[in-house]
C-alpha cells in the first residue's frame, strides 16, 4: 500500500495463538475467499499453535471438504487426518452446517418427543426449516452457540454464509427471532389457547376480519399449517430471541475476533467497509482485514517505465519477447495501482484497522498443501 493509505500490519499468528481467543469469524461478501481463508486459519491454528480447532462452513459448494481431503462434511465435526500436528499436539475438525438438522436439534432440545414429532410433521415447519429466508444465518448462530457451550474446542473458526449481503449474518437471526416471537404469530396462536376453536369463529369481529384478510393473502391451507405450527411451538416462544441474544453477547466478547475478508474489488471492499461500520456500532471486536488476490508488480519498475522500454525495443526491431514481457508487466502494474485505490476506500475510512494482503495465486486451492500456503501468506504478509 502507498504510505498515505498504509494500515497497521495484521498479526494473524498472535490471534490464532492467543488462548483468550476462542472464536474467529470470517466475514465478507460472497466470492472473496472466505471459505479458503477460514480453512487455512483453522489448519494453521492446529498445526502451528497446537489448538484443538473446529472450522464451521456454510459453503454449499463443499470446497472445504475437498481441500481437507474429506469425502463429505455434515452437521457433526469430523477430524481431519494426515496433517502435521505431531509437534504441536493440535487437532483439526471440520463440519458443514445442515440448517434443517440444526433446527430439528433446537426443537428436540426445548420440547418433548411427542410435541417435536408434531412440529416436524407440520408442512410450514418443513418449509421454514429448509428454505425460509434467514433460517441459514439464524442456524449458523445456533450452531456457533452450541459449539461454544460444549466447551471442547480451543478455537472455533466460522465461515459465514454466502449471503447477498455480508450483513445478513448479523441481521437475519434478529429478523427470524422477531418473526417467531412476533405479534402476528401470537395472534394466530389465540385459537389454540381458546380451547382449539377454529380461528374463523373467534368471538371478536375485529379478529374475524383480520383472519379473513390473512386467509385471502396466504390461503386457507397455509394459514392452517401456520396456525398449527405456532400452536406447537408455544412452549418455545421467547427461546429463539433469547438464544440469539446470548450468541450476540458471545460475538461482542473479547474471546471473539472478526476478520473481514475482501478482494481488491469495489463491491467487496465496500461491503467490508459496511460490515466494519456495523461491527463498530454493535461493539463487536474487529481484528483486521484480509485482502485476498492482490497483484503486485516487480518493485522499482513502473507501468510507464515498462511501456517506454517496450516501445524502444519495438523501434529497434529486436527482443520482441522482452517487449511483450514488459507490456505484460505494465498491465500488472496498472492493475496493482487500481487495486491500491480500491483498497484505500477501506483504509481511508478505517485507518486503525490492521490489514494483511494475500497475493493472487495462479490456481485455486484444492488441498491441504494449498491451505498451508494460504495460511502462511496471511500470517507473513501485512
Amino acid at each position: 500500500m502507498p504510505p498515505d493509505h498504509a494500515a497497521p500490519p495484521l498479526d494473524v499468528d498472535r490471534i490464532l495463538a492467543d488462548p483468550g481467543v476462542r472464536i474467529v469469524v470470517c466475514c465478507g461478501a460472497g466470492g472473496v475467499g472466505k471459505t479458503t481463508t477460514a480453512a487455512a486459519l483453522a489448519l494453521r491454528a492446529a498445526e502451528r499453535h497446537g489448538r484443538r480447532t473446529v472450522v464451521l462452513t456454510i459453503d454449499p459448494a463443499r470446497r472445504l471438504a475437498q481441500s481437507l481431503g474429506l469425502t463429505e462434511l455434515d452437521n457433526t465435526p469430523r477430524q481431519v487426518k494426515g496433517i502435521d500436528v505431531e509437534a504441536s499436539g493440535g487437532e483439526l475438525h471440520a463440519m458443514m452446517l445442515d440448517m434443517k438438522r440444526t433446527f430439528d436439534e433446537v426443537v428436540l432440545e426445548h420440547t418433548d418427543a411427542a410435541k417435536a414429532a408434531e412440529i416436524f410433521a407440520n408442512p410450514f415447519y418443513q418449509a421454514m426449516s429448509s428454505t425460509f429466508a434467514g433460517t441459514q444465518e439464524y442456524m449458523a448462530m445456533e450452531k456457533l452457540g452450541q459449539l461454544h457451550a460444549g466447551g471442547e474446542w480451543d478455537l472455533i473458526v466460522v465461515d459465514t454464509p454466502p449471503s447477498r449481503s455480508a450483513l445478513d449474518f448479523l441481521d437475519a437471526p434478529a429478523r427470524l427471532s422477531r418473526f417467531l416471537d412476533g405479534r402476528m404469530l401470537r395472534l394466530l396462536m389465540a385459537p389454540a389457547r381458546a380451547g382449539g376453536r377454529s380461528m374463523f369463529s373467534l368471538v371478536t369481529a375485529s379478529f374475524g376480519m383480520f383472519s379473513r384478510i390473512v386467509q385471502k393473502v396466504l390461503g386457507a391451507q397455509l394459514l392452517s399449517d401456520l396456525s398449527g405450527f405456532v400452536a406447537a411451538l408455544d412452549s418455545m416462544f421467547g427461546g429463539f430471541r433469547q438464544r440469539a441474544e446470548q450468541t450476540y453477547r458471545i460475538l461482542q466478547a473479547r474471546e471473539t475476533a472478526f476478520l473481514l475478508v475482501a478482494a481488491p474489488e469495489p463491491d467487496a471492499v465496500r461491503e467490508a467497509a459496511f460490515f466494519a461500520g456495523r461491527l463498530g456500532a454493535e461493539r463487536m471486536p474487529l481484528a483486521g482485514l484480509v485482502l485476498n488476490r492482490v497483484h503486485r508488480p516487480m518493485p522499482g519498475l513502473s507501468a510507464a517505465t515498462s511501456l517506454s522500454a517496450a516501445a524502444r525495443l519495438d523501434q529497434s526491431g529486436e527482443h520482441g519477447a522482452t517487449a511483450d514481457a514488459l507490456r505484460v508487466h505494465a498491465a500488472l502494474a496498472q492493475q496493482a495501482q487500481r487495486e491500491e485505490k480500491v483498497a484505500a476506500m477501506f483504509t481511508d475510512a478505517f485507518p486503525d484497522v490492521p490489514m494483511t494482503e494475500v497475493r493472487a495465486l495462479p490456481a485455486d486451492v484444492h488441498d491441504v498443501d494449498g491451505l498451508r500456503t494460504i495460511g502462511a501468506a496471511i500470517s507473513q504478509s501485512g
